[in-house]
């Protein structure tokens, strides 16, 4: 499995726990975030997430932003991302069964490391249920 990862300023330390945890669960991990907290602008490192999601160079993505908002919303710019802003573990699991979230978006500044890193657990074990969500997710993207 091959996890992209993005980030803003605000959700690099969050992002170096993430990226070590992954690494530590023998994940390859695409780093497209700063690695620095001076600002910077968010769609940046969240676009070539979800281009390696769309492309299908990563499995899933990460991206990370004080409040997830901004990021989320441009992940999901693009037609093959289905980007899911959580902010419990029950969001980032119905993302995951109902939705078939193929990028989790976590907001820094309302999580602590703790949630951020129980959310990147549950994403990566959760499936999609399938069945009668399927047709409900493939009317997401536009034609």
């Amino acid at each position: 499995m091959i996890i992209s990862i993005g980030n803003d300023h605000a959700g690099t330390f969050y992002k170096n726990k993430i990226v070590d945890y992954l690494k530590s669960q023998n994940i390859e991990v695409h780093n497209h975030g700063t690695n620095s907290e001076d600002s910077v602008d968010y769609p940046d490192f969240v676009h070539p997430v979800a281009i390696d999601v769309e492309d299908g160079t990563s499995s899933l993505g990460i991206i990370i932003c004080g409040s997830g908002n901004g990021a989320n919303m441009t992940a999901n710019k693009h037609q093959g991302i289905r980007s899911a802003l959580c902010w419990t573990s029950e969001l980032v699991a119905l993302a995951k069964q109902h939705n078939n979230a193929n990028v989790l978006s976590i907001p820094s500044r309302f999580v602590s490391l703790e949630e951020a890193l129980d959310f990147v657990t549950v994403f990566l074990k959760t499936p999609f249920d399938g069945g009668r969500h399927h047709h409900r997710v493939d009317k997401i993207a536009c034609h």
